[in-house]
């Protein structure tokens, strides 16, 4: 039987995709602490300048129940861009060279044009889910809106809007899992490889493809990793985020020869 999305070497030419053991991801989080560990500083700016940003977004949004749910999937989305520089740095560190807060940027503007692509395509999603959350909220919450401390009991606890939280995980999910398969491993490769955009994101669905019990768990530790993020009001994202950023280098390693 051909492998899954086989038929896409017809199209790309795509690298050879392995298929690991489902308990990787716990190797890629053992990895990405080694980097973290090895160049604290500029792994910790990294973290720290996202989660600021993070916080002032959600800032902007507590009073807007419908931007405030869609600031927070947002935040998920651009993820695989937003660690570009934790990968350059686990990337230098793969070939032993060392490499600080400058060389990781040296190595963001080395691959400007494809991360501001990619990172278009992740505007363009985020857009499309902040309008689909506007109108999932004017289709079938016909109350004034909650305040965003009630946001979590008043709708999704409550039972009494059933239609609405079921429209809403459904289509968030799919948006989701969409975005998570394209991108995956589609961002540190083009940090790595003289690729384009398009051969990353179908060697990205490729690998999850091919990887489903593993990729899912590891989509289920990311997951986890950003609501603990949220949790803590973005303190826990300063360390979670570098953390995941390197981790997510060592997927791709192992996924894609």
């Amino acid at each position: 039987m051909d492998k899954p999305l086989g038929h896409l070497d017809r199209h790309f030419d795509l690298p050879h995709v392995r298929q690991v053991d489902t308990a990787r991801p716990w190797r890629w989080l053992k990895l990405g602490w080694q980097d973290l560990s090895a160049s604290p500083g500029a792994s910790l700016f990294y973290g720290a300048f996202y989660a600021l940003m993070g916080y002032l977004i959600l800032a902007y949004a507590v009073d807007m129940p419908y931007l405030f749910t869609a600031a927070i999937s947002g935040f998920m989305l651009i993820g695989p861009v937003a660690a570009a520089g934790l990968y350059e740095i686990s990337r230098r560190r793969t070939k032993g060279e060392v490499c600080g807060l400058y060389e990781s940027l040296v190595g963001l503007r080395r691959h400007g044009d494809s991360l501001f692509y990619f990172g278009l395509f992740l505007a363009v999603t985020l857009i499309l889910w902040e309008r689909t959350s506007v109108i999932l909220f004017a289709l079938f919450y016909n109350a004034s809106a909650p305040s965003v401390g009630n946001l979590l009991g008043d709708i999704f606890l409550s039972g009494e809007h059933l239609q609405f939280v079921a429209a809403y995980l459904v289509l968030g999910g799919i948006l989701a899992a969409v975005v998570f398969a394209l991108s995956v491993v589609s961002v540190p490769m083009l940090m790595d490889r003289d690729t384009d955009i398009a051969t990353a994101m179908m060697t990205s669905a490729r690998a999850v493809a091919l990887n489903p019990a593993t990729t899912a768990l590891w989509a289920a530790i990311l997951v986890g990793a950003m609501a603990l993020g949220f949790a803590t009001l973005m303190v826990g994202m300063v360390l979670l985020l570098p953390l995941i950023g390197h981790a997510s280098w060592h997927a791709y390693k192992d996924l894609v020869e």
